[in-house]
């Protein structure tokens, strides 16, 4: 009897016990199956669904504006809209006082400047300019525009259009001379790095500032024996032929931000951090470097030239190149061919551009058994197709073409429209 009394007491403590255990599970897999709502921001802390009409607070901002009218402040303002992690100040030139920026003193180059402190000192005693000019200087409202090196541009005659800009910024070697109508004739600045800088002395502009993007150490060692006007005697550490001699005055030459490359990459593109390491696919486009300088020093960004239109074969791959669209295609007839010792690595990202990687391997001999490596160059294309040359011939090597899935035009340009115009 007693013993009956105590399993029932038992059950009477236990079975509220195990009723509450169970509502409490029981919200608990409810809530678990509850929908999720979905970030508005994707991984990187972009909104993911951008609308092309202005906020409200920026319509009542630069809505009074008479067209053509410089919008003060509307780049970093469309820019803090679609991504509030964005952060506009940071200078676009090294200057004497740059051991003091945080931001890039810890890294290596190409996010930094660490170990290259000396000789950047050395380079700036001498440069003693770390602007763009007084004149661009005095001006409160800057409109810029960078040129890409697309044959988009070829035939559009935007040339007047992109002389209208305050600042214009051009890559590499692009010439100019010859082709004004299409991409104008004012050169503000050339960003380039030693295997892209224009090697024929007779094809630099008079009046344009000389900017080095640095991507690795040897790039501060060229650029001090370009100032000081010194003999370049070993091309070791380049994986190309490097210009010479660069005919600009010191106070002509500036060292571009690296901060703006560490940007690009790891917080815009979303490339591996690789502990702050260049490696591994984590190098942004030169293209995408100079669209984040100008977001953080200009007041209105455009672009012209970047992208590839595969509905036309027979246009220009590049404007200044008689190569065609064409061959993109025909080089995938490649794909069939034996190519055991070209190697060819794609990295996708999802932000701005589509960023490709590849190894340059070059056949050396007659019978091509021996390869050169060319190292690594990269390449942005706003399409799914990438295709890689090492010269102007895509016959002088032999590249394994792979395809990928990549971001559609329609989707990679919505983050053009940050930027003031669409000159495409």
């Amino acid at each position: 009897m007693i013993r009956m009394k105590s399993t029932r007491i038992f059950m009477f403590l236990i079975c509220p016990i195990m009723v509450l255990i169970f509502l409490y599970y029981s919200s608990g897999r409810l809530h678990l199956r509850s929908p999720v709502k979905k970030s508005q921001y994707d991984k990187q802390g972009f909104l993911t669904k951008l609308d092309r009409k202005l906020p409200l607070e920026l319509q009542y901002k630069y809505g009074n504006l008479s067209k053509g009218e410089c919008k003060p402040g509307y780049a970093e303002a469309k820019m803090t809209s679609i991504y509030p992690k964005f952060l506009k100040p940071a200078p676009m030139f090294l200057d004497p006082n740059f051991k003091r920026l945080s931001k890039i003193s810890n890294y290596l180059p190409p996010f930094g400047v660490r170990t290259q402190e000396k000789i950047i000192d050395h380079i700036l005693q001498a440069t003693k300019s770390y602007s763009l000019g007084s004149e661009l200087d005095r001006l409160s409202c800057k409109k810029c525009i960078i040129i890409g090196n697309g044959g988009i541009l070829f035939n559009k005659s935007l040339g007047s259009q992109i002389d209208q800009y305050d600042v214009v910024v051009r890559l590499n070697e692009a010439p100019v001379a010859g082709f004004e109508k299409d991409v104008g004739s004012k050169t503000t600045m050339r960003i380039t790095y030693p295997e892209g800088a224009i090697q024929r002395p007779e094809r630099y502009e008079k009046s344009s500032l000389f900017v080095l993007s640095a991507f690795k150490l040897m790039d501060f060692k060229w650029l001090r024996h370009m100032v000081f006007k010194e003999k370049l005697r070993s091309m070791e550490g380049f994986w190309k032929s490097v210009a010479r001699v660069v005919p600009r005055e010191p106070e002509d030459i500036r060292i571009l931000n690296p901060y703006f490359i560490q940007e690009a990459a790891f917080k815009f593109i979303g490339l591996p951090h690789n502990n702050g390491v260049m490696g591994k696919g984590n190098i942004p486009t030169l293209g995408t470097v100079a669209i984040t300088m100008a977001l953080h020093n200009c007041d209105e960004v455009a672009v012209a030239g970047f992208g590839y239109d595969m509905n036309t074969p027979h246009a220009p791959l590049h404007y200044y190149e008689k190569l065609m669209m064409s061959a993109i295609k025909e080089t995938v007839l490649l794909k069939q061919t034996p190519c055991d010792w070209c190697v060819l690595m794609v990295f996708n990202s999802v932000r701005m551009f589509s960023v490709k990687l590849h190894r340059v391997l070059v056949p050396r001999g007659k019978d091509g058994s021996d390869v050169e490596d060319k190292g690594f160059e990269f390449e942005a294309l706003l399409g799914s197709v990438c295709v890689f040359t090492s010269e102007s011939s895509i016959l002088s090597m032999c590249c394994c073409i792979l395809w990928l899935e990549a971001l559609n035009i329609n989707s990679s340009t919505v983050y053009y429209n940050l930027l003031v115009y669409s000159l495409s």
